[in-house]
């Protein structure tokens, strides 16, 4: 079953499009009644404007909610090599081929450094997502 509309108990809302959820609670709210913070967050990768990576927009149903978010979000370590690896993910997209780790770097606006630290960062989690979950065809 697929729910596409307003709650059927919001009269206020007319249009399902103005909606938008509380990213704290989850509840639907009119997109007019949000209210929003820019987060620091090392695993947001902005869709096409590479200078707001890291910046993550939190919506919330009320200042308490919001309050919360923000601070959850300091608490958050801030992971630069998080940051890096998703940024040569992005530029790895672009490409058809391999190529050479000083392409991947500067596609991806960062240093040599940075991009192998980056693939480093990713490549540690995904062996550690392989210890826990076993490898490819279930071993």
């Amino acid at each position: 079953m697929e729910d596409t509309g307003p709650p059927a108990d919001d009269p206020t809302v007319d249009d399902a499009d103005s909606l938008d959820l509380c990213d704290h609670c989850g509840r639907a709210v009119a997109s007019a009644d949000l209210l929003g913070a820019l987060v620091p967050d090392s695993s947001a990768l902005h869709s096409t404007e590479p200078d707001l990576d890291g910046r993550r927009v939190v919506l919330a149903c009320s200042v308490d909610h919001l309050a919360t978010l923000i601070a959850d979000y300091r608490r958050r370590p801030f992971v630069p090599e998080e940051q890096w690896a998703a940024k040569v993910c992005r530029a790895l997209a672009r490409c058809d081929e391999p190529v050479p780790l000083s392409v991947v770097a500067r596609l991806s606006g960062l240093s040599e450094q940075q991009a192998v630290d980056g693939v480093e960062w990713h490549n540690a989690r995904a062996r550690e997502w392989r210890r826990r979950y076993g490898g490819r065809g279930g071993d």
